[in-house]
Order: structure tokens, then sequence, then C-alpha cells
């Protein structure tokens, strides 16, 4: 029984990093149909929210369902701003690198993490991690290619992936320590609330203030010369790439994870969940025929095993 417990968990965590691996590959394909960041953004979010509102709505009726203390709100929602970072830069890491890059990039989550981890508990990385560590930057400089730059690398895709990276650790410390009282649906809805304040302030900064107010364009130019984004909303975003965005995105992979990890332990959960990496990279590969050297997939391999050593427990019981 506990077997089949561990085989359902690994399933549900399995899907949930898979779809998320999706993602990259639909918003790289939204900017070739002319799409912006602030509109793929903004209607994943919208769209996101519409449809776990539903859920919650539907799931009011239950009467063992717990509800959400007053002073989780505001947490749920402040560590929500964190999703909306995430998506927002590494999205705009996608406009100037290839999508197998940026999921490399995004991947650093492992070594900050690592090393966030012992910041906040004021200790050293064991010997296990301090390896892992390494092993992830060496993965790193295969993925990319940095030894025979046969791949093209942009300095601000590197930036904004880099940040993807520092934004999604904040996103895993904090959703995997508030209200984990709440169901997934639930807790997911709050945070969404707060990732939708930081994409409307993008949307209005970056395009639609711009567009409607001269006073704006001109503060807009400090920042940027490129006004190919300023235009008026394309609504068509909610009905051709929104709602693929949302459901693999922002409805799915939360619930599939949070339903998932508590069968899997999180030393299991975070080695299936690696799966993200080579699911993006193949998509990457098959859709956007995009150049993926034999060093690269190296590199990939060697980053998936590094998951693997920080998280897998030698000691035997």
């Amino acid at each position: 029984m506990e077997n089949k417990s561990i085989l359902k968990g690994v399933l549900f965590v399995a899907m949930g990093a898979s779809f998320y691996g999706m993602l990259a590959t639909f918003v790289k394909i939204a900017y070739d149909q002319g799409y912006t960041t602030a509109e793929v953004t903004t209607s994943q979010f919208v769209l996101g929210i519409l449809i776990l509102g539903i859920i919650n709505l539907f799931m009011m009726s239950k009467k063992d369902l717990p509800k959400i203390e007053q002073k989780d709100k505001k947490r749920l929602i402040l560590a929500g701003t964190s999703l909306g970072f995430t998506s927002l830069f590494y999205y705009l890491a996608v406009q100037y690198i290839n999508v197998s890059i940026a999921i490399v990039l995004l991947m650093q989550t492992v070594w900050i993490s690592i090393l966030v981890e012992s910041i906040l508990g004021k200790q050293f990385p064991s010997a296990k991690k301090l390896i892992a560590m390494v092993l992830v930057l060496f993965g790193t400089v295969l993925a990319t290619n940095l030894i025979n730059q046969e791949v093209e690398l942009n300095p601000k895709g590197l930036f904004w992936g880099f940040l993807a990276a520092c934004s999604f650790t904040t996103t895993m410390f904090t959703s995997n320590s508030l209200a984990n009282y709440l169901p997934a649906y639930k807790k997911s809805l709050w945070m969404l609330f707060g990732g939708s304040i930081i994409v409307s302030l993008f949307l209005f900064f970056s395009q639609i203030g711009p567009y409607y107010f001269d006073s704006l364009m001109n503060f807009y130019n400090n920042f940027s010369s490129d006004v190919n984004g300023i235009h008026a909303f394309n609504f068509s975003i909610f009905y051709t790439w929104g709602l693929p965005l949302a459901i693999f995105g922002t409805v799915l992979p939360p619930i599939l994870l949070n339903k998932g990890f508590p069968h899997t332990g999180l030393g299991l959960g975070s080695i299936v969940s690696s799966l993200e990496l080579p699911v993006s990279v193949t998509m990457a590969f098959v859709l956007l025929h995009e150049q993926v050297l034999a060093i690269q997939w190296t590199g990939i391999a060697v980053i998936i095993f590094a998951i693997i050593i920080s998280n897998l427990n030698f000691k035997k019981k």
C-alpha cells in the first residue's frame, strides 16, 4: 500500500514538473506571433485566478474545509509577488536567449537555495550539498556551452534568467512554509493575487502607460529605446496562448505538486521535479528546432545528477 502511495506521488510530481517545462516553449511561440511579455503574463495570471476562483467556489460546500487566517492572507499575497517576478524574469529571459539556456539558468535555484538555507540557518553547507553546488555550476558551464561558445548568449537574457532563479528560490521557500493547512488550490489562489499585482504594474509601466500617456513614454525612454512593444493591449492573447499558459503554469502544476510531495517526501519529490529540465529542453528542440549540442545534454545530465546527490540520503537506516 505504501509503495502505491509513493508511486502515486511520483506520478503527480512528474506531471506537475512536466507541465512547468512546457511553458517557455509556449511563450516563445507567442512572441513569434507578436505578443509581448506583458500580454503573456497578464493573460496567464488573469485566467489562472479565474479558473482557481471557480474551483474554490465549487469546493466551498465542503464543511471540513479550513478557513484561511487573516494574517496568512497578507503573507500569501506578499509571498505571491515572487511568483509574479519569476514569470516576468523567466519570460523576459526567453526573449533574448534559447529556451534550453533559460531553463538551465532557472535551475540555478538548486545552489542558490542551498546558499540561502545555509545563511538563514547560520550553518555551513554539508559536503554533499557543496558537491551538488559545484556540480550544478559545472553542469551550467557545459549546458550553456561557455567553453566553445557555439551557442549565442545574450547578456540581457543571462541577467533576467539569473534573476528568475533568485525569485523562484524565494517562491520555493515561502510556499513550503506558509499556510500549509490550506488545500493547494486555495493557497495558490491567494499567491496568484500577489503575483498579479507585480504583473499589472509591469503591464502598465512597460506597455499600456507609455502608449496612452506621453509623460510615461518619456519615463520609459529613460530605461529602454525599444518601443516595439508599446501598443494597445492585444486581447486575442486570452483565447490563443493565455489559456494553455494558465492551465499548465498557474493551475495544474501547483495542485499536482502539492498533492504529490506529501507522498514522495521533499527529497524524492525534488529529484522527480528535475524532470522539468529535460522536458523543457526537449520541447524547445522538437517544436522550436533550437540547437542543443551534445555538450549541452551532458551539462543537463550533470545538473540532474547534482539534484539527485543533494536530495539522496546515503545513510543506511
